[in-house]
C-alpha cells in the first residue's frame, strides 16, 4: 500500500510529509525543494478492535492510543510538477515515473491561492487554486496518452491481424500502471471495435478514464488556516463536486507533532484538542502559538492531515484493515496482543487474506473463523473492515 504526494512546487508536499510521518526533509518556500522522492511511513487512525474484545493492544508497528489503532503505510513525496511536465518540463516524465509505485494520490494545493502555476510566490489570493487540480489531471493524463502512443500503430495493427482481445492485449501493455482488463472494458465501451481506428481524441479519452480508475485522488485544500483560504475552499468543493476535498493545515500539524515529540504538550494524530504538559516551562511565544493553534483545533475539529490519509487509503481507495487473531488466544510468541493490522485491498476474501500473511496458509487452509462471532468464514467470503480473523491451516 503506497501513497503519492503531489502537488506544484512550493504547495505545502514537503511540509504535509513530514508532518505525517516525522522524517527529516527539506522544507523551503522555492521550486523543486523536493528533487528525488522522499518515501516514510504515514498512519490511518481506525477504531481498534481490542475494545470490542475487552483488551489493550500492543502493535509491532504503528501504534494505539486510547482504543485508537494507528496503522501504517508508505507515502511517498515526489518532485513538485509544474505545466507542461509531460513535455519534459520541470523533472518531467522522471517525476511521472515516479509515481508508478503509488496505488492512489494525494494532491496538495495551496488552497490560499498565494503561489502561482510555476511555485512562486504572489499576492495571497491572486492565484485561483482551481487551476492546480485541472492542471495535474491534465499532466497525469497525457502522461497515460504518451505511454499508451509508445508503438500504437504496430500494437494496433497487429492485434487486428492476430484477431487479439484488445483488452487483454492492452492490459498486458499498460500493467505497470496496474490497469486490468476490466478497467480497460469499461473505459473503451464506447470506441469502435477495430483499435486501428481509435483516434488520438479517443485515446486521449481512453488514458483518462485509466487515469481515473489506477491513480484515484483525494485533494488536500492545504493552508487553511491562511486568511484568503476558505473562501477558496468552499469555491472548490462547488467547482469539484466529483473530488474529495478536505482542507487541512500541514504547518500546524507539523507544529503539533514536533512540540508532542518534545514532550511539550501530550498530542496524536487527527484529535481535535491537546494537553500542555508543564505550562510553566513554556515562553510567551510558545503560549501564543500554542493557544492559536489550539483555537484553530476547536474551530475545524483537527489539523485535517489525519483525515485526508483516512479518505486517500480508506474512503477513496476502499482499503480495510483486519486483524489477525485467535478466539482462543490473542497473543504472538512474545506476548504482544493483537500485534498486527493489515491494510488490503477492498473485497479480500478469507483465503487471500491467509494467503498474505503465508502462501502455506492458502495452501493449506482448512478454515477461517471470526473471532469476534465464532463464526467460521468461507475460503471465498470477503472480509469486512476491523475484521479479526483466524486462520486454521493444516501446516
Amino acid at each position: 500500500m503506497k501513497i503519492g504526494l503531489v502537488g506544484k512546487p512550493s504547495a505545502g508536499k514537503s511540509t504535509f510529509f513530514k508532518a505525517a510521518t516525522l522524517m527529516d526533509v527539506d522544507i523551503a518556500n522555492y521550486p523543486f525543494t523536493t528533487i528525488e522522492p522522499n518515501t516514510g511511513f504515514a498512519h490511518v487512525k481506525i477504531p481498534c478492535a481490542d475494545k470490542d474484545l475487552n483488551t489493550q493492544c500492543n502493535p509491532r508497528t504503528g501504534f494505539c492510543h486510547d482504543h485508537n489503532r494507528y496503522v501504517p503505510f508508505e507515502l511517498i513525496d515526489v518532485a513538485g510538477l509544474v505545466p507542461g511536465a509531460h513535455t519534459g518540463r520541470g523533472r518531467g516524465l522522471a517525476f511521472l515515473s515516479d509515481l508508478n509505485e503509488a496505488h492512489g494520490l494525494i494532491h496538495v494545493i495551496d488552497a490560499s491561492g498565494s503561489v502561482n502555476a510555476e511555485g512562486e510566490d504572489v499576492e495571497p489570493g491572486s492565484y485561483d487554486p482551481a487551476q492546480d487540480v485541472e492542471f495535474l489531471e491534465k499532466e497525469l493524463d497525457y502522461w497515460y496518452l504518451s505511454i499508451i502512443n509508445k508503438g500504437w500503430d504496430r500494437f494496433a495493427r497487429k492485434v487486428q491481424q492476430e484477431k487479439r482481445d484488445v483488452a487483454k492485449a492492452l492490459a498486458e501493455q499498460l500493467s505497470g500502471l496496474r490497469v486490468t482488463e476490466d478497467h480497460i472494458k469499461s473505459a473503451k465501451k464506447d470506441l469502435p471495435e477495430n483499435p486501428m481506428e481509435w483516434t488520438e481524441e479517443q485515446l486521449l479519452t481512453l488514458a483518462t478514464a485509466l487515469r481515473k480508475e489506477t491513480k484515484k485522488m483525494v485533494i488536500a485544500a492545504n493552508k487553511i488556516d491562511r486568511p484568503t483560504a476558505e473562501n477558496n475552499y468552499v469555491r472548490l468543493k462547488e467547482q469539484f463536486p466529483q473530488h474529495i476535498i478536505i482542507p487541512c493545515s500541514g504547518e500546524i500539524e507539523l507544529a503539533l507533532r514536533e512540540a508532542a515529540k518534545h514532550g511539550l504538550i501530550e498530542y496524536y494524530p487527527g484529535d481535535a484538542t491537546f494537553t500542555i504538559k508543564q505550562p510553566e516551562s513554556l515562553s510567551d511565544k510558545q503560549k501564543s502559538a500554542l493557544a492559536y493553534m489550539q483555537s484553530f483545533l476547536a474551530k475545524r475539529g483537527s489539523t485535517g492531515v489525519q483525515d485526508v490519509m483516512n479518505a486517500a487509503v480508506l474512503d477513496k481507495l476502499g482499503y480495510i484493515a483486519i486483524f489477525p487473531g485467535g478466539t482462543k488466544k490473542l497473543e504472538d510468541s512474545q506476548g504482544r496482543r493483537l500485534p498486527d493490522c493489515f491494510l488490503m485491498p477492498p473485497a479480500t476474501t478469507a483465503l487471500e487474506f491467509a494467503r498474505s500473511l503465508h502462501t502455506d496458509f492458502a495452501k493449506h487452509f482448512i478454515r477461517a473463523v471470526n473471532v469476534r462471532t465464532k463464526l467460521p468464514i468461507a475460503k471465498d467470503q470477503p472480509l469486512s473492515h476491523r475484521d479479526v480473523v483466524e486462520i486454521i491451516s493444516g501446516k
